[in-house]
């Protein structure tokens, strides 16, 4: 019996580890086709498409992509600055809030609660907020607009407050009876027992900043402090204008990479979280097995 349980678990695990092999290479695909491209001279792409080998590997997509190199290292270093620091900040301040609304001896917890579940449903429109940035903080122009605005979200406080609500009462109060204070609580107990859900938030937080390019369009004039993601955005638009029309007095053997620099564009933002992420995983098998009870 014992036999058939051990050949059964074999076939089992070599069922699973086969399908997950697929599906991982499947998902790899789509990257590899990006990488690809990258890489085609951009009359290859044109004549025959994408191809995951080409006949032919070209650079030219990053040179034109590097062609202001100094500029390229000034806006990562802008991305990284409000990538770290605004993801930091952010966990902190959302975990504190999470704390104080799953605390059952806090009076005013539902009030806040739905207040700022509210926000989810009804925002006071684009222009209202950019006179608010703009006119009232005067934050036009500056590292504040593209740090400050994504800094809380209303639904990480709400699932910081739930994931925080499941760590049982008794440690609060064995804390408490040991003469602990709020905050100490908090910081030495609850988050190192919140870490999965840290970790969480802070991978939604972090690519939020990293991706975003938006905020920028909005409230940045300075090329010093365009972040990687709006950098990017506006060498693609030059490269789509100086093939329409409007570059007609260009010599007619010019052509820019337009489409190899999307992809060499989609690599340069996409490659260093891939790069990243095999160090960071670990925090989050940790997180898992934090306050495990052993039997």
């Amino acid at each position: 019996m014992k036999i058939k349980t051990e050949k059964a678990t074999i076939v089992f695990n070599v069922i699973g580890y086969t399908i997950i092999t697929i599906l991982t290479l499947l998902c790899l695909l789509p990257f590899l086709l990006i990488v690809s491209g990258s890489v085609t001279p951009e009359k290859e792409i044109i004549a025959e498409g994408f191809k995951f080998i080409p006949n032919q590997f070209s650079l030219d997509a990053y040179t034109a992509a590097f062609s202001n190199t100094g500029q390229i290292v000034s806006a990562y270093r802008v991305t990284i600055f409000l990538t770290l620091g605004g993801t930091a900040l952010g966990l902190f301040l959302t975990s504190m809030a999470g704390y104080v609304l799953s605390r059952n001896d806090f009076k005013y917890r539902n009030s806040l609660a739905f207040f700022i579940y509210f926000t989810t449903l009804f925002s006071g429109g684009l222009i209202p907020w950019y006179i608010l940035i703009v006119n009232q903080l005067n934050m036009k122009d500056s590292y504040m607009a593209l740090l400050l605005p994504p800094l809380l979200s209303a639904w990480n406080i709400i699932l910081m407050k739930n994931f925080m609500k499941s760590i049982p009462d008794a440690i609060t109060e064995s804390a408490k009876i040991d003469g602990a204070a709020d905050f100490t609580i908090y910081w030495k107990l609850i988050l190192p027992l919140s870490t999965p859900g840290l970790a969480t938030i802070g991978l939604f937080m972090a690519l939020g900043y990293w991706n975003d390019w938006f905020l920028a369009n909005l409230f940045v004039t300075t090329e010093s402090k365009y972040p990687l993601q709006f950098l990017l955005y506006k060498i693609l638009a030059s490269a789509a204008v100086l093939n329409t029309n409007v570059a007609g007095n260009l010599s007619p053997d010019f052509r820019p990479p337009a489409e190899t620099l999307k992809m060499a564009v989609a690599v340069i933002a996409t490659g260093p979280i891939i790069l990243l992420y095999p160090f960071v995983q670990r925090f989050f098998v940790k997180g898992l097995t934090i306050g495990a009870v052993k039997g």
